[in-house]
């Protein structure tokens, strides 16, 4: 698998580049904006496609962006809606002008509100998003921790998103803390070999296009998102080299959103790279 960080480029796109190169990463993450808000901005068209040249340059694709922590595709109220909508609206344009494969999301919270209606108007506006969403780019569904009324939450839910909308550039984005968090359990061979297989038969492992790859300390269906360094969760080295070495993960891409700076980018990144190469202990 391609692996990468969620990395911050608001001290310049090349220097975003060259600290993935640094890593090792083949892949990479990134805000268009400000993550906490629904202001749209957007790039300087000459730097979007310097930045653009540069990940081709370095191997750095397929690539995704991570919309805004805002987003709720169930939200009652009208304006959050409309500005959620116009966010990943945004960020697929952008993707489209700028090589970039994925466009990543949470789904939001039904809230107070019934299920079967949120769900109901999640499908509707997962439709009209992907009404005029260009070739190559596809909208990526994150699965939750599935605290409260969170959306997508366990991978039924997130099969019949895909059901439902039917649209071949809907995806999906498994976090492995969540998954944790929800009940999953992907600490060793045989419990990853039993959560793909759940994969498969609720959303198929094609409709898998990427990760997001952290350890958490949270007990097994704690339902709380708190993401934790590469083998030292309750996931731990055996979960994470049984996962990222599967065959069929081979056209998937890792992204690391694991905490800390600079020191713990490179602790995690140099686990990663042991456990592809097959030599984690």
């Amino acid at each position: 698998m391609r692996f990468g960080f969620h990395t911050p480029i608001g001290k310049g796109y090349d220097k975003a580049v060259a600290y993935a190169v640094k890593l090792g990463c083949r892949t990479i993450q990134f805000f268009t904006g400000n993550p906490r808000g629904f202001r749209i901005t957007d790039p300087k068209p000459e730097a979007w496609a310097e930045f653009a040249a540069l990940r081709r340059e370095n191997d750095l694709l397929p690539c995704a962006v991570h919309t805004s922590y805002l987003i709720n595709l169930a939200a009652e109220r009208e304006d959050h809606l409309a500005a959620s909508m116009a966010l990943i609206a945004h960020d697929l344009a952008l993707a489209a002008s700028g090589d970039v494969a994925y466009v990543n999301t949470h789904l939001g919270s039904y809230g107070n509100r019934d299920r079967k209606e949120g769900h109901l108007q999640v499908c509707r506006v997962l439709s009209e998003l992907l009404e005029d969403i260009e070739p190559g780019v596809f909208l990526v569904m994150e699965n939750s921790a599935g605290a409260g009324n969170l959306c997508g939450g366990t991978l039924e839910e997130l099969g019949g998103f895909l059901r439902e909308v039917d649209h071949p550039q809907l995806a999906v984005c498994l976090d492995t803390a969540h998954a944790w968090a929800a009940g999953y359990e992907i600490d060793g061979e045989r419990q990853v070999a039993a959560f793909l297989d759940q994969v498969e038969e609720s959303i198929g492992i094609d409709r898998v296009r990427m990760f997001h790859v952290n350890d958490t300390l949270i007990p097994l269906g704690g339902q709380r998102d708190r993401h934790h360094h590469i083998g030292e969760g309750l996931i731990g080295l055996d979960g994470f080299a049984a996962l990222l070495t599967r065959k069929e993960l081979r056209e998937k891409i890792a992204i690391l959103e694991t905490p800390g700076e600079r020191a713990e980018d490179e602790r995690n990144a140099d686990v990663v790279k042991r456990i592809l190469a097959g030599s984690a202990a």
